[in-house]
C-alpha cells in the first residue's frame, strides 16, 4: 500500500478520534468539569460535588429574563425549594468586563443580597471560559448535573419565553420537573430545550 495512502488513513483516523473542544455538552454524558472562586473567595470544583445534584444558572441581572425571574422572587423561591433539598445552585456571571451584566464580587454580593438570591453560590466569569465550556448562550441558561456527575438537563428554565412575569404562573418549570424526576429515581422526560433571554455578554 503506497506511503501517501497510509499517511493520510492515519490523518483521518486522528481527525475521527479526537474529542471536538469546541464541541456543546451533551445530556447523557459526563458534564465539563471546572474550578472557580466564587465572590467569596470560596473555591468550587464541579467534580466535588458528586453525590449530590447541581444545577448551574446563567445569569445577568440587566437582563429582562432574568428580571423577569428574580424580581417577582421566582427564581429565589426554585433555589430555596433546590438547596433545602440537598442540590448545589450555582449561579454564574460570564458578562465581560465592560459588557452589560459585569460586575465585581462586591457588586455581584450586593446584588444578590438585594434580591435575597439563595443560590449556594455565584461565580464571576469574565474571561467567559466556563461560559464558552458549557457552550451558555442565554441569561438564563439552565443545566442540571445528576449525582454521578452526568448532565441530565440542559436548556430553557421553562416552557414560556415571554418577557411576562404573569406568564411563569402557567409554565412547565423544566428545572425542578428535572430534579424530581433525579430525586425520584426517574428518567428526565424533558432532558433538552431551547434557551431563552439574553445573549451571554462574552
Amino acid at each position: 500500500m503506497p506511503f501517501k495512502f497510509l499517511t493520510v488513513m492515519a490523518a483521518m483516523a486522528v481527525m475521527t478520534f479526537a474529542p471536538n473542544v469546541n464541541a456543546a455538552p451533551v445530556v447523557g454524558e459526563p458534564a465539563p468539569n471546572f474550578t472557580a472562586i466564587d465572590t467569596n473567595g470560596v473555591e468550587h470544583s464541579l467534580s466535588d460535588f458528586k453525590g449530590k445534584n447541581v444545577v448551574l444558572e446563567w445569569s445577568n441581572h440587566e437582563c429582562p429574563f432574568v428580571v423577569k425571574h428574580y424580581e417577582p422572587g421566582n427564581m429565589q423561591k426554585l433555589q430555596k425549594e433546590a438547596t433545602e433539598n440537598g442540590t448545589v445552585w450555582i449561579t454564574i456571571v460570564s458578562s465581560a468586563k465592560g459588557k452589560q451584566g459585569a460586575v465585581n464580587a462586591a457588586e455581584a454580593n450586593k446584588i444578590m443580597e438585594e434580591v435575597g438570591a439563595m443560590s449556594t453560590a455565584r461565580i464571576l466569569d469574565p474571561s467567559g471560559e466556563i461560559g464558552k465550556l458549557y457552550k451558555a448562550k442565554t441569561t438564563p441558561h439552565m443545566f442540571v448535573i445528576n449525582k454521578e456527575g452526568i448532565l441530565a438537563y440542559a436548556g430553557a428554565i421553562d416552557s414560556d419565553s415571554s418577557m411576562s412575569q404573569e406568564s411563569i404562573k402557567g409554565a412547565t418549570n423544566y428545572v425542578m420537573d428535572a430534579l424530581a424526576a433525579l430525586d425520584a429515581g426517574e428518567e428526565v422526560k424533558v432532558a433538552s430545550t431551547k434557551p431563552y433571554g439574553c445573549s451571554v455578554k462574552y
